[in-house]
């Protein structure tokens, strides 16, 4: 099980990397979100104990938080 969850995990990093590869055209928002599935997802697995429900929850919540984050982000940069 554990060899399995870390070609997942592993596939999952070599997914995210070469979505980076278009990160010039996104929006603060969406740069915020990436960068929150990918730390939600790592401290979700590490947090418990390499659980796939976790690290799949952590990266939905990280998901969440990075959009909000994103959000403000861009709110600020629109007063300016």
């Amino acid at each position: 099980m554990h060899k399995i969850l870390r070609v997942v995990m592993l596939g999952g990093l070599v997914m995210a990397v070469s979505a980076c590869s278009t990160w010039e055209g996104m929006s603060t928002r969406e740069k915020s979100m990436v960068s929150g599935v990918a730390v939600g997802a790592v401290a979700g697995n590490l947090v418990s104990n390499h659980s796939a429900w976790a690290t799949v929850g952590g990266a939905a919540l990280g998901g969440l938080a990075g959009d909000q984050i994103g959000k403000a982000v861009e709110k600020k940069k629109d007063k300016k």
